[in-house]
């Protein structure tokens, strides 16, 4: 039966985060079930992982075209998984699928975060003697859990997220295959094509959206906040309140939206909408003795995006209060109820490096980034922190309480939008001219040392992430190591994600170089900036 995501995306990490996926090239049982116990454990509740056999990985990525497995070696892997299943305590049995990619055929096995964790596993699942243990994922390695993490992993037995449980008080009745079938057409699965032809049970089940016995299903929850029209019925206070104060909030004036509700993803885009539609505004500022034009809006709309979204994701289902849209002259103040984990400061909020230890709704964030509506996990905060820099737009507010009740982001208006500040010399447009006058320059300087054309894929990237590819060539002047650059150079996690999406790019176009060819995962792995790197850096300093 086909995958319920697009094969493409999961292999190129596009819906589902790296740590999340593990390549393997041949069948290897007992590396492949340390992993199963530890995605089926889901220490940080981020939706359990994929292992896809039959592909070699290479640098953290599918080496294509990928190797495959034959048929009756799928088959002979398949009858074997059934008793290795029945090792696992509790029992667990992930969900199996195979997958055509490049002519070739492979094996994917899905397993989302058990209801009955903790779960726990022969070392070897081929040996005679069967030592158990616990394992959970450390960023993108299965590991076995020490003492403090087994006591932690035990205290999670039965605490399911929110989102993954049971509704008792719905049935399948309450899911609309419509809506089913229109989200399986957006990510492009393949079994889109054949919800014709399947029962409605099979479908479901496919995609672990219903739970209980044969004769009394029941939808999870994250079913009925993606798949029913009115999820308000099941959650109160589900909707999104839009309230604009026109001369601010000290005054009596104001206008009340319409409540916007439906579907989770529904509600986001229709939000975005409305304040596309109302609020949104874009400026053209030619300044006198510059040739370039500078285009700034009040409010980036990737910087709102990503705030909404992020209010739907991680809001509290449990507590009956809704999202709140406050819009002022000044600024736009986005409230949701349930606050971030208690691992996170006020501290990290500010400086925007997010590690939370636990997410609150699994399941949703999953389907969430497969339409494309979140980035993933972590990435919010900084993604809005760098939206409204590259806009020249003042520093977000990101704000909440001891208790961790309510998160508040506020997103303020920028100057040049601001009444009489409205000019054309004011700081705001100096700032934001000055960035995209070195963004241009950046983009110039790619284009000229690499000899590639003027192509928007360049550009795209480059001013998207040519700061931060800069600040790279910068540190590794001198050979240095990939933690040293990432964590020293750009204040970011020594993650697999990061380095693919910041090296990756300075490789191809030979401004990157490694010190050991021969060995890509050498822990004594050096970069350093290539004599075109540094002719790159030259050029934008002129």
């Amino acid at each position: 039966m086909p995958l319920h995501v697009n094969i493409e995306d999961l292999l190129h990490h596009r819906s589902v985060e790296s740590d999340r996926i593990e390549f393997k090239e041949g069948w290897n049982p007992d590396a492949i079930y340390r992993s199963v116990c530890a995605f089926a454990n889901d220490f940080d509740n981020a939706g359990g992982g994929y292992i896809i056999v039959g592909i070699v990985e290479q640098d953290g990525v599918a080496k294509r075209p990928v190797k495959g497995l034959a048929s009756a070696e799928i088959a002979e892997i398949q009858k074997k998984m059934i008793g290795f299943n029945n090792l696992i305590r509790p029992i667990y049995n992930p969900k199996v699928f195979i997958e055509e990619v490049d002519g070739q055929q492979i094996l994917i096995i899905w397993v989302p975060g058990g209801s009955s964790r903790p779960y726990e596993v022969p070392e070897q699942v081929t040996a005679n003697q069967k030592r158990y243990a616990y394992y959970v994922r450390r960023y993108a390695s299965s590991v076995r859990a020490d003492q403090e993490t087994q006591q932690e992993l035990i205290s999670l037995a039965n605490q399911v997220p929110f989102d993954d449980r049971a509704n008792t008080q719905a049935s399948l009745d309450d899911i609309s295959m419509v809506l089913v079938e229109d989200h399986l057409r957006k990510v492009g699965s393949r079994l889109h094509n054949l919800t014709g032809m399947m029962d409605k049970v099979d479908v479901l089940e496919q995609m672990l959206l219903i739970e209980g016995p044969p004769e009394h299903r029941f939808p999870k929850n994250v079913a009925l906040m993606m798949f029913n029209e009115q999820p308000d019925r099941f959650f109160p206070a589900t909707w999104v309140d839009v309230v604009s104060f026109p001369k601010g909030e000290g005054y009596p004036e104001f206008t009340e939206f319409p409540r916007i509700t439906g579907p989770v993803p529904s509600m986001i885009r229709r939000t975005l909408d409305l304040l596309k539609t109302n609020f949104l505004q874009e400026k053209v500022i030619k300044q006198q003795g510059r040739a370039e034009s500078v285009r700034i809006s009040n409010y980036p709309y990737a910087a709102l995006e990503e705030a909404i979204a992020n209010a739907l994701y991680h809001r509290d289902y449990q507590v009956r209060e809704q999202v709140e849209i406050r819009i002022t002259p000044a600024s736009i103040v986005i409230l949701n109820y349930g606050g971030p984990d208690r691992s996170i400061r006020q501290e990290d909020l500010d400086t925007g490096r997010i590690r939370p230890r636990r997410y609150r709704n699994r399941r949703l964030g999953d389907f969430l980034k497969e339409l494309d509506l979140t980035e993933g996990r972590a990435t919010g905060i900084p993604t809005i922190k760098r939206t409204l820099y590259a806009n020249g737009s003042p520093e977000p507010s990101f704000r909440t309480d001891d208790s961790r009740s309510f998160f508040e982001v506020e997103i303020f208006c920028h100057q040049a939008f601001l009444g009489a500040s409205l000019v054309v010399n004011d700081q705001g447009s100096d700032q934001a001219n000055d960035q995209a006058k070195h963004k241009h320059k950046i983009v110039e300087a790619f284009r000229y040392v690499t000899g590639a054309d003027a192509n928007s894929d360049l550009e795209s990237m480059v001013n998207e992430i040519g700061e931060e590819l800069m600040k790279v060539l910068e540190f590794a002047t001198k050979p240095v190591k990939r933690k040293e650059i990432l964590e020293q150079g750009l204040g970011l996690a020594n993650h697999t994600d990061n380095a693919r999406r910041y090296f990756d790019p300075l490789l191809e176009l030979g401004l990157l170089d490694r010190t050991i060819k021969d060995k890509l995962s050498s822990p004594q792995q050096q970069y350093y900036t290539t004599e075109k790197g540094k002719a790159l850096m030259e050029y934008t300093s002129r």
